[in-house]
């Protein structure tokens, strides 16, 4: 049976749902992110590309490319909440649904041809997201994931467009190398060097020369480009790890507060471990100073949720990696080395009322916020915008504001 891969696409997904919540942004350039010198943009309406915008860029940059454009800082909570009406939507109406970003989803509609005829139901779907959210979104329709996603994109703003079966390669061919799956900046300005800009001309080149140059990545950008892709849909994403960044708005050396910034978000992973039931074993420090050099230290450790062993070992980690004495402009933590399980007691460092404790905390960060209690350490001013919207292990991909993480 051939597949029948449906990719759907929110667009302009924090733009869009800016607009809904103030009409009067409609057709007005607006910019979500870069609220801070240190900004980012995360996400460009139509009117603000025209100038060249786009999400990743520098706020600056972008102030200076359009100066007129309206910036909005942006609310995580808010995209969570329009992402989950249509995760919803969808997961009523298709038989298997994979949710790959805050605003990205493929379904897999294979067989259901001779029902419905998959196009009419997609369309229908379309229609029915936009009625129900009023947010504006498009889709491409193919026998796999990478042609559908590619079709989305050919067919936005706001539209639709399938591909039919065994017209992939044609469909492909004239289209910029870019514009495939994998092809990064890094990877396309390769491709400038060795003469080779559109698609067609990968689809000409034998594999091995693809595999010499780009390693087994060459394999498969040669077969996405060719419209061969046979990657299954997911329909629930493990997290190996869960990170917490922070840019400094102005570069520091106070060491307190970046001390106060890293007991933060070690304490704000640790519950999120905990809400999830994980453990952790790896600990992952990192530094960004004022010249963009980034270091990182990590550590092994035995499997633990807990704050009282995770944060000095954060804070021990950093004292052993800050020693350039050079303004800091980010730090961040990671837990890896993941597995599930429940915080247990040491026989020899604590005791049931901490176990005890840590339940009581918990309860009442489920019920009123993360930061609705916090480790005095854990206070002031580098700790402010610390803590998570969604449980980072519920199988849904992290939203990703890109102005707070970089």
């Amino acid at each position: 049976m051939k597949r029948t891969i449906l990719h759907f696409d929110l667009d302009t997904f924090f733009v869009s749902c800016e607009r809904l919540l103030d009409s009067r942004l409609n057709n007005k350039p607006v910019i979500v992110g870069g609220a801070g010198d240190r900004g980012v943009v995360s996400a460009a309406s139509y009117e603000t590309r025209a100038y060249g915008v786009h999400s990743g860029m520098p706020a600056k940059m972008a102030r200076q490319l359009c100066p007129h454009a309206i910036f909005i800082k942006g609310n995580a909570g808010t995209y969570t909440k329009y992402s989950k009406m249509v995760t919803e939507i969808l997961q009523g109406e298709v038989p298997v649904l994979e949710k790959a970003s805050v605003d990205e989803f493929y379904a897999d509609l294979s067989g259901m041809d001779r029902f419905f005829g998959c196009y009419k139901y997609a369309t229908e779907l379309r229609q029915k997201i936009i009625r129900e959210t009023g947010l504006p979104i498009s889709f491409g329709l193919s026998e796999n994931k990478t042609v559908s996603k590619v079709a989305t994109n050919e067919a936005k703003p706001n539209n639709q467009l399938k591909i039919e079966f065994g017209a992939e390669k044609q469909f492909l061919a004239p289209l910029s190398i870019k514009k495939i799956p994998m092809v990064g900046e890094k990877t396309f300005r390769a491709f400038c060097n060795m003469g080779i800009k559109t698609v067609e001309t990968v689809q000409q080149m034998p594999v091995e020369m693809m595999t010499s140059v780009f390693g087994k990545n060459g394999r498969v950008i040669w077969q996405r480009s060719n419209g061969i892709d046979h990657t299954p849909i997911i329909e629930y994403h493990e997290r190996k790890s869960i990170s917490s960044e922070r840019t400094y708005g102005r570069d520091t050396t106070d060491i307190s507060k970046i001390k106060t910034t890293l007991s933060a978000m070690a304490e704000d992973l640790a519950f999120q471990l905990r809400r999830g039931g994980k453990l952790a074993s790896v600990v992952t420090v990192k530094i960004r100073y004022s010249d963009f050099q980034t270091y990182s230290k990590q550590t092994k450790i035995a499997y633990t949720s807990a704050d009282h062993h995770l944060i000095p070992l954060v804070l021990e980690l950093f004292d052993k990696l800050y020693d350039r004495r050079v303004l800091i402009r980010l730090v961040g933590v990671r837990y890896s080395g993941i597995t599930s399980g429940t915080y247990q007691i040491n026989l020899f460092d604590d005791e049931k009322r901490t176990v005890n404790l840590y339940s009581a905390m918990d309860k009442i960060r489920l019920r009123y916020g993360s930061r609705s209690v916090i480790r005095a350490s854990a206070m002031g001013e580098g700790a402010r915008t610390v803590g998570n919207f969604t449980n980072p292990f519920n199988g849904e991909p992290p939203i990703v504001l890109a102005h707070r993480t970089q």
